[in-house]
Parts: structure tokens; C-alpha cells; sequence
């Protein structure tokens, strides 16, 4: 009897459309750190004031980690719900599966989204689909230790020779105070073609300077006077200069990371993403400026730079595919929005409340600088990765067993770039 009771009790509710609402979790991996880890929590309680028993639940990998685990899980239909990366990251996803949802119509039908503007949906696309609904606009400057600078007699660098006369105060007059020579002028990293490259990157666009390798009609840009001069200057801070660490040429980004966190570095890459953790007292306590990059000679301006895009994916075999498109699309709304500006540090809308920000978060949030983007090349040339990884090696060579004189070595590097680029595009 009292079974029959339950049925009949069930019956009637259901009957009364007040069956409790069935519990769901839509999961997504990133590689955001603990950070990610309390937006995405803050974005699920928000979520669910419209979606009573929903729970959105994040895990973070490392990056590598997390390139391994995303495509693994697509290939094998165990894919999370969503996924959440820059926007080459999940290019290379779709390239590896070919799972990832085409998110266009998600996004018509989007009415608050006037502040994206074309070149986000252009980065958002590959191949004619649209694999990621934009979110996250990645700003990098240059930052410097404050105390440090006070330390030498310094103000922020300006231009690239400010900054090489810095570098070496920064190497030899013992910064921090700690009695040692166990500092280094910049935090850099170089050991894979985006550890290498990157960097680059920020130097040449940083000073107004676009294109690094290859531009959109597919010239190779390596040995462009301008570029070059960047290269030479750039090869040499790895080098002659001795403005890194030896071991450098072994680092990538958790090694980079360590230094900086570490106290070893003067001056680095702050991503906006970086802020909250380094304003923390257990790392580097707010003590570093944010600005702009070195101006390097000939250049007119110096620029932040804008070097990507962060946004959400969803697999084709996605278990909760059509709640996990709603939720992608909320991630646009201005609740998602503060809470990305707040526990991550950067946001795509510009409505939102900074007045709680560090000032060097809201150097970003408010976007003080000149910016300028990067031009995503392998957003154009569907083969740009491998001549990336080719130039990664000869630059690295370089640095490895460095030439009397770079500027042959520049020729010879352009040269060898256009013949594997005519080979690539005859593919």
C-alpha cells in the first residue's frame, strides 16, 4: 500500500506539473587555474536563478594536459559538455576531431551582443564554422618590478634602449637585496614555437609592427627591415646580452612562470588573466607596473597587445548538447561578464562594474592603452603551424650556437621560410 501511495502521489504531481525539477550537470574543461575554476562556479549560480537545478561543474588541466584529455574524449564520444580555451587551441581540437560544434546560430540568437565587434566573430571562425562563441579578449603588456625599478634608480622603459639599460641594472645590481646575482632582466621562454614565437610576437606588435612571419597574401615577413631589425635585437636579448636566464632556451611557460613568481625575473609578459594571482601576497604582492611594450627604433608607438581570443566550445557529442548551448550563449550576459572580469581579469563587454579592480587590472579592464591585435595567421593559412614549428627550430639554432653576425643568419632564415611555404601551399 504504501508503494501504491508513492505512484499515486508521483501521478499527481506530475499531473500538476509539480514534479521537482530533475538535477543537471553540464561539465567543461579549461586550463584556467583556480581562478577559472570560482568563475565558472559564480557563473553556475547565476545560471541556475534561470535554470532551477542546473550546476555547471569546471575542471582545469594544464594546457598540455588539457590538449590530450579534450581530444581524447571527443574521439572516444566521453566528451565533456564544453570546452573553454584560446581560440588556436580549439582550431587545433577541431583539427585533431573535427567535433566541434558549428556555434553560429547559437549566437543569432543572441540579442545583447552589440559590443563584439567583426574581428572577434573573424577570430571565433575557422573553416567556414564558427567554433567558439568569443568571451575572453586576451590583453598582454609589459611588466615591470616596481620595487625593483626603485631599487635602481629607474622609471618604467619606454623604449627599447630604456629597457636593455634596465635589464642590465636589473642583472647586476642585485635588485631584490637578497646579496646573491641570481636576477635576470626579463622572464622569457623559448623551448616550442609558441614558447619562442610568442614572444616574438609581443615584441614586434608591441611596437606597431604586424605580421611576424607570414602576412595574409603570404609573404614571409622574417627579413622586412623593420622585422628583422626586431629579430636581431629580440635573438640578441636570448644571447649576447645575457638578459635571461642560461637555461632559458629549455623554458616554456611553467618555467617562465616560476621565474617571475619566483622573484628571478625584472621584466615580463602580464597577461590580464596574470593580475589576480601576482597582486596576491604569496606571489608577487601588486609589487610590478603594467604598461605598454618597448618602443623599439623606428617604431612611432608602443602598444598592448591584444593576442587572442578566449571562448567557449561545444563538442558534437556533447552529452548535454542543446543545455550546453544555452549556457554558452549566457556566458555573453553582463553576470557572466562581471564575474569573468572579477576572478579572471578580462571580459569581451564594456558595461561593467571595475571600481573593486587592483589598478593593474584596471589598466586592462579599461583598456588604457593603445591596442593593437595580433593577426592570427592560422586563422588564413591552414598550414601556418608547421611553418611556424620550421622557424621555431632555425631561430632556435640560433640562440643554441649564436653567429658573429646575425644578419646573414636572418637572410638565410627568410629564404628557407619562403621555399617551405611554397612547398606547403603547393600541398
Amino acid at each position: 500500500m504504501a508503494i501504491l501511495r508513492t505512484l499515486l502521489g508521483a501521478a499527481a504531481m506530475a499531473v500538476a506539473g509539480t514534479l521537482p525539477l530533475q538535477a543537471q550537470q553540464l561539465t567543461v574543461w579549461h586550463d584556467l587555474g583556480d581562478n577559472g575554476i570560482k568563475w565558472f562556479e559564480a557563473m553556475s549560480a547565476e545560471f541556475a536563478k534561470s535554470k532551477p537545478g542546473v550546476t555547471v561543474k569546471s575542471l582545469s588541466f594544464p594546457t598540455d594536459q588539457w590538449f590530450g584529455r579534450v581530444i581524447g574524449a571527443l574521439n572516444t564520444d566521453t566528451a565533456p559538455d564544453l570546452i573553454y580555451n584560446n581560440y588556436e587551441r580549439v582550431i587545433r581540437i577541431q583539427d585533431q576531431t573535427g567535433k566541434v560544434s558549428d556555434m553560429k546560430d547559437v549566437l543569432a540568437k543572441v540579442t545583447d551582443k552589440g559590443f563584439l565587434g567583426e574581428d572577434d566573430i573573424k577570430v571565433a571562425t575557422y573553416k567556414g564554422k564558427q567554433i567558439i562563441i568569443p568571451i575572453q579578449r586576451v590583453q598582454m603588456g609589459f611588466g615591470v618590478r616596481k620595487s625593483w625599478l626603485d631599487k635602481v634608480g629607474e622609471k618604467f622603459p619606454e623604449t627599447w634602449d630604456d629597457a636593455k639599460r634596465v635589464a642590465n641594472k636589473f642583472r647586476d645590481s642585485d635588485p631584490d637585496g637578497n646579496g646573491k646575482a641570481d636576477t635576470f632582466g626579463f622572464g622569457l621562454q623559448a623551448a616550442k614555437p609558441r614558447d619562442l614565437i610568442h614572444m616574438l610576437d609581443l615584441f614586434l606588435f608591441g611596437s606597431g609592427i604586424r605580421n611576424t612571419l607570414i602576412d595574409p597574401a603570404g609573404t614571409i615577413m622574417v627579413d622586412e627591415p623593420a622585422h628583422a631589425a626586431v629579430l636581431e635585437e629580440f635573438l640578441k636579448t636570448y644571447t649576447s646580452y645575457k638578459f635571461v636566464a642560461p637555461d632559458t632556451i629549455n623554458h616554456s611557460f611553467p618555467e617562465m612562470y616560476q621565474g617571475i613568481e619566483g622573484g628571478r625575473a625584472g621584466m615580463f609578459r602580464v597577461g590580464d588573466w596574470n593580475v589576480k594571482k601576482w597582486d596576491g601576497e604569496k606571489v608577487l604582492g601588486g609589487d610590478f607596473l603594467v604598461g605598454p611594450w618597448p618602443k623599439m627604433p623606428g617604431a612611432a608607438q608602443n602598444y598592448v597587445v591584444i593576442g587572442g581570443m578566449r571562448g567557449v566550445g561545444v563538442p558534437e557529442n556533447a552529452p548535454n548538447k542543446a543545455l550546453a548551448q544555452e549556457f554558452a550563449a549566457f556566458m555573453l550576459s553582463k553576470a557572466a561578464q562581471q564575474a569573468s572580469l572579477e576572478n579572471v581579469g578580462a571580459a569581451v563587454r564594456k558595461d561593467l562594474d571595475v571600481a573593486a579592480l587592483s589598478p593593474r587590472s584596471q589598466y586592462f579592464a579599461k583598456a588604457e592603452a593603445r591596442l593593437i591585435a595580433y593577426d592570427f595567421p592560422e586563422s588564413i593559412h591552414t598550414f601556418y603551424p608547421e611553418l611556424e614549428a620550421a622557424y621555431h627550430k632555425k631561430l632556435m639554432s640560433g640562440i643554441a650556437n649564436p653567429p658573429a653576425d646575425w644578419k646573414p643568419f636572418i637572410t638565410e632564415t627568410a629564404k628557407e621560410m619562403r621555399d617551405l611555404a611554397a612547398k606547403l601551399k603547393a600541398k
